[in-house]
C-alpha cells in the first residue's frame, strides 16, 4: 500500500515560527507538540508549508509556497561571488547563517544551555570548510539547513523515477513522505524519461536542499551511450540544473583511469552508477576522467550559483569484502585534492563515503576522511554492515549509519528495504527515513550533542505516567505507534489505562513501581 502524505500523521502538532535577531525578516519554522499534561516540546521541523496541511496534498495551492529567499538574494545582487563560503571568509553573516543557527539552537534554548550555536560560529565553520549550507541562489523556496560534524546529524532521502517505473505524481508523494518523516535533504536520482520536468516539479515544492547526479541526465541526452558523452554535454546539463535551483551536485571526478584496475579483483566491482559510467568512458577513450580534467571549469559554474559539491565516491565498496581497499582510498586522496581546489573558488564541499563496511572497519573511514579532506563534511551511504539481508537493508545500513554518525559523519544517506531489489515506493521511503532518523538521533546522543536527549526524556516520562497519546505523538512515527497499541486495546478507555496488552493490569512493572513509590512516600511522611 502506497503511503499518502497527511498532517494527520502529526497529531497534537502545530507550526510555530521563530524570528531572527540580526536579520529581522527571517522566520524559522518549528513543530510544537502539545502534551496532555499541559506541557509542550518544540522539535526541529523540515516539512515546510506541508506541515500546515489539514488533510492531504490535494489541499495545497502550490502557487502559495513562499519564496522567502528572494529578498535575501536580491540584496546581494551587486556581489560578483555569491557563495556562502565567500561571505563567511569575508566576515559577513548571511540570512542563511542566522537561520541555521536558530534551527540548531532549538533544543539548547529549551534546555537552558549556555553553549549556544551563534551565527558567528556558523560563519566560522563554513569559512574553514567544516560545514556547508547547500543553497542555490535560484532555490527560493528553500528553508536553509547546515551540514557539518559540529551540528545535528542530518539524513538525506533518495527519490527519482527510472526508465522502468514511476512518474511525476508518485515522486512528488515520495517527497512529501520524506519531508513528513524528517528528511534534511533530498536527492533526485531520476534516470528515466522527463527528467527535467520531474525535477522541476520536485524542486518547486521542496523546502529542503535538493541534490542530483548530473551525469545521469547527461547520459540520457546521448541515449545511454557512454562513449558519446562529452564535457560540453555535461557542462550544458550542469547549467540547466543550476538554473532550476539544484543545491548540490554529486560529481564523480575522483574516478581516475589508473584506479580502475584496482577494482578488477573485487567481488562486486564498481557499484556506483556514476562511477561505473565514468570508468567506462575512461576505458573506452583511453583518456583521463573529463570531470577531473575540467574541474576548475566546474568550480566556476558552481561558484556562480552557490551550488555545493558532493564529491562522489565512485569507487565505494559494494560488498563488505571490498571495504577499505586500495581503489576506495586512492579515490579518497583525489577527493581531498579536489576539495582544496574548490576552496580557491569559495565553493562549498562535502565528501561522499561508503558503502558496505563491516563494523570493525567503519572508524578507519572517518579518520582517513577527516585527515585527507581537511575535515570537510562527510556524507555516507549507510554503511551496510553485512550483505546477507536483502529486503532488510534499511536495518543492516542503519546499524552502520549510527556508528559512522557517532564517529563524526555529518550526513547519512538513507537506504530503503528495496536496496539492491527495486525502485522504492512511498512506503519504502517511510521505512528508510524512520530507520535513519533513529540512526542519526542515536549518533547525536552518543556524541553528547547538547539537548539531544530532551525528546527521549519527554517520551520516557509520558510512558512511565501512562500518557499514551503523548507517547504516540512524541515518537518518530505517531501513526504506527498508535496502530500497534490499538491492535489489541482499541477502546478509548485503554488510552488512560495503566497497562498495555503485553503485561496486562497485574504484571505491568511500571504500574507496580508506581505503587511502590506511593508506599515509600507514605512511609517517609510517617
Amino acid at each position: 500500500m502506497i503511503q499518502k502524505f497527511s498532517s494527520n500523521m502529526l497529531p497534537s502538532s502545530e507550526k510555530i515560527y521563530l524570528n531572527g535577531n540580526i536579520h529581522k525578516n527571517i522566520a524559522i519554522g518549528m513543530r510544537k507538540v502539545n502534551l496532555t499534561n499541559g506541557e509542550s516540546l518544540n522539535l526541529y521541523d523540515t516539512t515546510g508549508i506541508f506541515g500546515d496541511l489539514k488533510s492531504d496534498i490535494h489541499d495545497v495551492n502550490f502557487d502559495s509556497i513562499p519564496k522567502d529567499r528572494k529578498s535575501w538574494i536580491e540584496k546581494r545582487a551587486n556581489h560578483s561571488i555569491k557563495t556562502q563560503k565567500f561571505y563567511a571568509k569575508n566576515g559577513i553573516i548571511t540570512e542563511e547563517m542566522e537561520y541555521v543557527a536558530i534551527r540548531e539552537n532549538l533544543g539548547r534554548i529549551s534546555n537552558g544551555e549556555d553553549n549556544l550555536i551563534t551565527p558567528e560560529f556558523v560563519m566560522k565553520e563554513i569559512a574553514e570548510g567544516r560545514a556547508i549550507i547547500p543553497a542555490n541562489i535560484n532555490h527560493l523556496e528553500l528553508e536553509p539547513m547546515i551540514i557539518g560534524r559540529n551540528f545535528l546529524t542530518k539524513v538525506n532521502a533518495n527519490i527519482g523515477n527510472s526508465i522502468v517505473t514511476s512518474g511525476h505524481e508518485e515522486e512528488l508523494n515520495k517527497l512529501l513522505v520524506a519531508l513528513r518523516f524528517g528528511a534534511d535533504t533530498l536527492m533526485d536520482l531520476s534516470t528515466g524519461e522527463n527528467i527535467h520536468e520531474i525535477r522541476e516539479a520536485i524542486i518547486r515544492h521542496c523546502p529542503i536542499p535538493l541534490g542530483t547526479v548530473p551525469i545521469y541526465q547527461a547520459l540520457e541526452k546521448v541515449k545511454g551511450k557512454v562513449e558519446d558523452l562529452t564535457f560540453d554535454i555535461f557542462k550544458e546539463t550542469l547549467i540547466e540544473q543550476a538554473e532550476q535551483g539544484v543545491d548540490y551536485f554529486t560529481i564523480h571526478a575522483g574516478v581516475l583511469l589508473p584506479f580502475i584496475r584496482h577494482t578488477q579483483d573485487r567481488i562486486t566491482g564498481i557499484v556506483s552508477r556514476g562511477g561505473a559510467i565514468m570508468a567506462k568512458w575512461c576505458i573506452s577513450h583511453h583518456k583521463e576522467n573529463f570531470l577531473y580534467e575540467n574541474f576548475d571549469e566546474i568550480c566556476k559554474i558552481l561558484q556562480k550559483y552557490d551550488i555545493s559539491f558532493s564529491l562522489g565516491d565512485g569507487l565505494r565498496p559494494g560488498s563488505i569484502a571490498d571495504a577499505n581497499d586500495e581503489a576506495q582510498f586512492s579515490e579518497l586522496k583525489i577527493l581531498g585534492e579536489l576539495n582544496k581546489i574548490a576552496d580557491t573558488y569559495d565553493c562549498q564541499v562535502m565528501i561522499e563515503g561508503p558503502g558496505h563496511v563491516p563494523m570493525h572497519k567503519i572508524r578507519e573511514n572517518v579518520v582517513k576522511q577527516r585527515e585527507i579532506c581537511d575535515d570537510a563534511p562527510f556524507y555516507t551511504l549507510g554503511p551496510l554492515v553485512t550483505d546477507i539481508a536483502p529486503g532488510y537493508d534499511h536495518i543492516t545500513s542503519a546499524i552502520g549509519a549510527a556508528m559512522i554518525g557517532w564517529f563524526g559523519t555529518a550526513m547519512l544517506c538513507y537506504v530503503t528495504p528495496k536496496e539492491h531489489l527495486g525502485l522504492p515506493n512511498s512506503e519504502d521511503v517511510r521505512d528508510g527515513m524512520i530507520a535513519y532518523k533513529i540512526a542519526a538521533h542515536a549518533a547525536d546522543l552518543a556524541k553528547g550533542h547538547p539537548s539531544a536527549q530532551l525528546r527521549d526524556d519527554a517520551l520516557s516520562k509520558a510512558r512511565f505516567e501512562f500518557r499514551w497519546y503523548d507517547q504516540f505523538n512524541l515518537s518518530l512515527d505517531p501513526e504506527k505507534a498508535r496502530l500497534f497499541h490499538d491492535e489489541t486495546l482499541p477502546a478509548e478507555g485503554a488510552k488512560i489505562a495503566s497497562f498495555c496488552s503485553m503485561c496486562g493490569p497485574k504484571f505491568c512493572s511500571m504500574k507496580l513501581d508506581t505503587e511502590n513509590r506511593k508506599i515509600f512516600e507514605k512511609e517517609s511522611v510517617s
